[in-house]
């Protein structure tokens, strides 16, 4: 019976997949015929911008390596049902730590600094997710609610940041910080916009997460509290522990993305430094169905669609603000497929 109940849900996994991704086709394409745009030119130019050079590609891997990193990250949190909304702040403070590292004063070694801003970025996400933690535990403020309000505070401080203590000498402006001496850029191969270090390390962060959540008990005991918190604490299994754990590891993970955002893409701090990439993500985890297996390529779909979006205004002269409603539309597809998901286990 077991196997059979197995069997049956990798099916309605990918069903549910092909049905997300055929709605945001279909609301892709009802948008673009409103906006009375030629359809099949929209997505031939969509997919030309963003696969047609070597510099387009690397583009699209520069969005999906931060994507990747945020929507592991989520899992944690999603593991122990914990829809950290605040991810948003957690990459801009990881940015902000990060930051705070590559401009320590005086000599310095390159690889050294780096490797602290590396650290550093990392344990400024994941302290910004056990603040909205620890809001929910102790305070009793729904994580929506709390992360929400933390993503304005983060953002509020960036602000102050470049314009108050890290402002460009002489100047002020929403142009960010002043770049990072050259030798402090992540290094990227010739002609291409992502660095390399940032691939791998998206890469071993994909694989560590799968041991962690798949193979390890420390996984088994997110799902177990997750599915159930009152009879994980017969098993001595304490959920606001572990809701502590899961949404600070989901916060070192959006940390390393604000890290290379600031080293790899930037090369300074700007105020969108998160580039919205953490609430791409959940959609990301929504549309997967929670199995880092299929995340990768999602987020490669969604990767290539925020990039090849772009060439929408260029090319057939939309308006710019299109790109965000396709966008929008894929929020929409994904909150349908999550409610079938719902309805189906109420059944």
């Amino acid at each position: 019976m077991k196997n059979k109940i197995s069997a049956l849900s990798i099916p309605r996994t990918t069903l549910d997949i092909l049905l997300g991704t055929t709605l945001v086709v279909a609301f892709t394409a009802l948008i673009l015929l409103i906006a009375d745009a030629p359809v099949l030119a929209a997505f031939k130019n969509i997919c030309l911008g963003a696969f047609s050079s070597t510099s387009k590609v690397s583009q699209v891997l520069s969005v999906w390596v931060p994507l990747v990193l945020c929507s592991c990250g989520l899992l944690y949190s999603f593991r122990v049902h914990l829809w950290n909304i605040g991810i948003e702040g957690q990459i801009a403070m990881g940015a902000v730590a990060a930051m705070a590292a590559l401009r320590i004063p005086g000599p310095h070694n390159p690889t050294f600094i780096l490797t602290l801003a590396f650290f550093a970025s990392m344990l400024g996400g994941a302290l910004w997710g056990l603040l909205a933690g620890l809001l929910k535990t102790r305070g009793g403020v729904h994580e929506i609610f709390g992360g929400l309000g933390l993503n304005f505070v983060a953002q509020g401080f960036i602000l102050w940041l470049i314009f108050g203590p890290w402002k460009r000498p002489g100047i002020a402006s929403m142009s960010g910080t002043e770049l990072l001496s050259f030798d402090l850029w992540l290094s990227t191969p010739t002609g291409w916009r992502v660095a390399s270090i940032g691939l791998i390390i998206a890469v071993l962060v994909i694989l560590l997460s799968w041991l962690i959540l798949v193979k390890s008990r420390f996984g088994l005991k997110l799902t177990a509290i997750g599915q159930n918190p009152r009879a994980a604490r017969l098993y001595s299994l304490m959920p606001e522990r572990y809701y502590l754990k899961a949404i600070a590891i989901a916060g070192a993970c959006a940390g390393l993305a604000g890290f290379l955002q600031v080293t790899g893409v930037y090369h300074r701090l700007i105020p969108s430094i998160s580039s919205g990439y953490g609430y791409l993500a959940l959609l990301v985890v929504m549309l997967a169905g929670y199995r880092i297996i299929l995340l990768p390529f999602l987020a490669l779909f969604f990767a290539a669609l925020n990039v090849g979006a772009i060439q929408l205004p260029i090319v057939l002269q939309l308006d710019s603000s299109l790109s965000g409603v396709i966008q929008g539309c894929c929020v929409l597809s994904a909150l349908f497929v999550l409610g079938i998901r719902q309805k189906r286990k109420q059944s």
